[in-house]
């Protein structure tokens, strides 16, 4: 049975009013603007630093902290992407998950402060990414390295991943997307089908915050909607999609094209669930970070 917890989230992401804000393209343009004029903070609450060490290195001009449990610098480390549609920045719900991920996995996770669209674009963003990933994999090797993306951040986590394999680098220890936004194109036909019950997110709005990210890049471009690249190759993949989300859609396409390119991967359905539930404070969340947490370990 649903937990109390799972039944009143919807509820209360459509009173907070999130779709109406992602129902037409130019609301969530205005957004945009807004956002850039007057920036929110990505610093990490204060409160964490009761559970965990948090660090910070600039790296190549991006902000980037190391979340590790109290006391310890343990080798396995996760590379963390947040979602946020490219042009949100990361709040403390993401924050409260990679404290949680880092002490009951006995990780490093290391969180960089990506630009934001449209400052922040993907022929950019993907390959800087992967460049961090690179010097973290020299230090600590292949096999001590998973990447985990929530959302937008699940894309570009794919992204990542194929970008480490063109350069013929070792695949990661495993590739974990939640919720991943993988085709931002939105001509899904299951769109329309998930949609209405769907209490965040809308097409319009999503697709035009995508826009921002892919900038002079084609819909189709595997660094913007990587359901679309050459998906051999890659490390074992994990992954979390709830029925009440409309990127719930490329998690279904996602899924054979995995199977057709020989990877290995786990998939996790939440049925009723809305998107990025397993980050959510709710027992299915709780039990959906448990399997991440195994999976990284």
């Amino acid at each position: 049975m649903p937990s109390l917890m799972s039944r009143l989230a919807p509820l209360i992401i459509t009173l907070r009013g999130s779709k109406r804000g992602f129902s037409t393209a130019q609301r969530t343009l205005d957004d945009v603007a807004r956002l850039q004029r007057h920036p929110k903070s990505f610093t990490p609450p204060a409160r964490l630093a009761s559970k965990v060490d948090i660090t910070r290195r600039d790296v190549n001009g991006w902000p980037v902290h190391y979340v590790s449990p109290k006391g310890r610098q343990p080798t396995t480390r996760a590379i963390f992407l947040h979602g946020g549609c490219y042009v949100y920045e990361i709040d403390p719900v993401h924050w409260n998950f990679v404290a949680k991920l880092a002490v009951e996995a006995g990780i490093t996770v290391i969180v960089p402060i990506m630009p934001l669209a449209p400052t922040g674009t993907a022929s950019v963003i993907v390959p800087a990414v992967a460049d961090l990933a690179a010097s973290v994999m020299a230090e600590v090797g292949a096999e001590n390295l998973s990447i985990i993306g929530d959302s937008s951040g699940g894309g570009m986590s794919l992204a990542v991943a194929m970008e480490l394999r063109d350069r013929e680098l070792p695949p990661l220890h495993r590739i974990v997307l939640i919720a991943p936004w993988l085709d931002i194109s939105g001509t899904d036909p299951m769109l329309a089908v998930i949609a209405p019950t769907d209490p965040w997110l809308a097409v319009p709005g999503t697709h035009a915050a995508g826009g921002l990210y892919r900038d002079e890049l084609g819909e189709g471009d595997w660094r913007v909607s990587p359901i679309h690249g050459d998906l051999t190759g890659l490390g074992p993949i994990t992954m979390f999609s709830g029925t009440r989300d409309i990127v719930h859609a490329d998690a279904i396409r996602f899924l054979p094209l995995a199977a057709d390119a020989g990877l290995e991967i786990d998939y996790y359905q939440g049925q009723g669930m809305l998107h990025n539930y397993p980050i959510l404070p709710m027992p299915e969340g709780d039990t959906a970070r448990m399997a991440v947490v195994a999976a990284i370990r």
